[in-house]
């Protein structure tokens, strides 16, 4: 009788085995994907029971009708897979666990029940109330996995007396590998695995590829509770504008006080691939405002109309070359800020500003050329703005803008060829010769014949800027006597009636 219970108790659990895990008749089937609000592990279904000779065989495809691995995928994955369960401490297995891959990998585990219900809250849920010391073999399976071995390390895990010790051996599968295994232990509610893998995560460094991955993985398992002290490094605190604002500036003034001009090259290159970044990702939050951009071009200015006034009531001085370092340096800063300025659309209210600096360019003519050629190379900076469409200003800013620099930028031409290391001469000569044309024709007349007289006393020293000339020739001559017919003389109406 008792051998015919036995019987129909082991028929009864074979026969539920396709409604997923059953731990009793009176459990219902699961998924571990409704109790965890992350992408789960599929639902795992109740496997057959087997026998321990059977347990041992660890690779069976599923069905004919999957896609099985390629060789050599497959024999990769049974030597991970081999290797963890060598390292397993399973003894005196009481339920039989099943990993069943997507692609037809099927892994037998014979794990105690004990250590699940400690370790795993899920299955704490799931073998509640089983097992009445009939002896009975309970059979779980978990089906279509992603990555058999993860889930299968993640049982290993469970049965490990140091689990945060041997995540310090997996730093060479990478921060991919233990998302993964963060995934699974979530999934299966495997509190201490998912703590030791968030601690582990917010140890190691990581390259940005992999902080772009960890912040989308933990955003999608929602681990409030957890999240902050790994993402400690990646959050910002004072994350207001305010707060971002005050870093660049700081960061921006110690860059144009710097001593060392190598570091200064360096940094400035830093902060403006920072800068451009931001703007190309809209982050307002981590962005230097106008104002402060501004701030740091009239302080440079105010250090230019000193260094030039020092420099225009000197004569011969042992510090000459500290003196010229120091305006260079200036006239350096201001185009700096200016580029900043002209990358963030900003950059208008600079040439009014620069227009008006009469005071500036009156020191400007009274000092050697040695002294003051660099500052030149801001108004050719602002052309070149102007001329490619990057600076919108009025016609009336334009006109004043050359009105206070075009005869300082004349005589500094050469200089700025010589002595400027880089400097793009054609470049200057396309920005100016545009910004000439966006002016009015009587403007543009009086201007190009300025630069016509120069030119032939000057040469090579002087901006050639021919083409800005012929296009106002032909603009102020020969288009303006052409015939232009009226409109209506243009017009041509033939008509033609076709028969009904």
């Amino acid at each position: 009788m008792g051998g015919e219970n036995s019987s129909k108790s082991k028929q009864q659990v074979s026969t539920m085995l396709k409604h997923g895990f059953i731990s009793d008749p009176t459990i219902s089937s699961f998924s571990p994907s409704r109790t965890f609000p992350s992408p789960p592990p599929p639902p795992p279904p109740l496997s057959k029971p087997q026998s321990q000779s059977q347990s041992q065989s660890l690779f069976d495809m599923i069905s004919s009708n999957q896609t099985p691995l390629s060789d050599d995928n497959r024999r990769k994955m049974q030597d991970r897979v081999n290797k963890l369960l060598q390292e397993a401490h399973f003894i005196g297995g009481d339920v039989k666990l099943t990993v069943v891959g997507k692609e037809g990998i099927r892994v037998s585990m014979d794990v105690k029940k004990s250590v699940l219900a400690e370790k795993s809250r899920f299955f704490a849920e799931k073998l509640r109330g089983s097992g009445n010391g009939n002896g009975m073999v309970h059979s779980v399976e978990i089906s279509d996995c992603d990555d058999v071995d993860v889930y299968v390390e993640a049982i290993v895990l469970m049965h490990c007396v140091d689990l945060k010790n041997r995540l310090r051996f997996m730093a060479d599968a990478g921060v991919s590998k233990v998302l993964n295994l963060l995934k699974v232990s979530a999934a299966i509610m495997f509190d201490l695995g998912v703590m030791s893998c968030l601690e582990y995560l917010e140890a190691i460094p990581w390259t940005e590829d992999e902080q772009r991955e960890i912040i989308s993985q933990l955003g999608h398992l929602q681990l409030h509770d957890s999240m902050p002290d790994v993402l400690l490094r990646v959050t910002s605190s004072p994350s207001t504008a305010e707060t971002a604002d005050n870093i660049f500036a700081n960061l921006l003034s110690g860059v144009l006080q710097a001593k060392d001009d190598k570091a200064r090259r360096e940094m400035k290159s830093m902060l403006s691939k920072l800068l451009k970044d931001n703007a190309f990702n809209d982050s307002s939050k981590l962005d230097v405002s106008k104002d402060t951009l501004y701030h740091l071009c009239h302080r440079c200015i105010s250090s230019l109309v000193l260094c030039l006034s020092e420099a225009r009531d000197t004569c011969e001085r042992l510090d000459r070359g500290v003196l010229i370092s120091e305006i260079a340096r200036e006239a350096d800063n201001i185009q700096w800020i200016v580029d900043i300025l002209i990358d963030k659309k900003m950059g208008d209210e600079f040439v009014k500003i620069w227009a008006e600096q009469k005071e500036l360019a009156a020191l400007h003519s009274k000092v050697q050329t040695i002294y003051r050629y660099e500052i030149s190379k801001i108004t050719a900076q602002l052309c070149i703005g102007i001329g490619r469409g990057h600076i919108l200003v009025p016609k009336e800013i334009r006109f004043s803008l050359l009105s206070t620099w075009l005869e300082a930028l004349y005589e500094d031409f050469g200089w700025m060829k010589r002595a400027s290391r880089g400097i793009d001469k054609k470049l200057i000569e396309d920005g100016l010769g545009q910004t000439i044309l966006t002016l009015p024709l009587f403007q543009q007349q009086l201007l190009l014949l300025n630069w016509f007289d120069r030119f032939l006393n000057k040469g090579d020293d002087c901006p050639n800027i021919q083409k800005a000339f012929e296009i106002w020739w032909r603009r102020a001559f020969i288009r303006k006597y052409s015939p232009e017919p009226d409109d209506s003389s243009q017009l041509q109406i033939t008509l033609f009636d076709y028969p009904k």
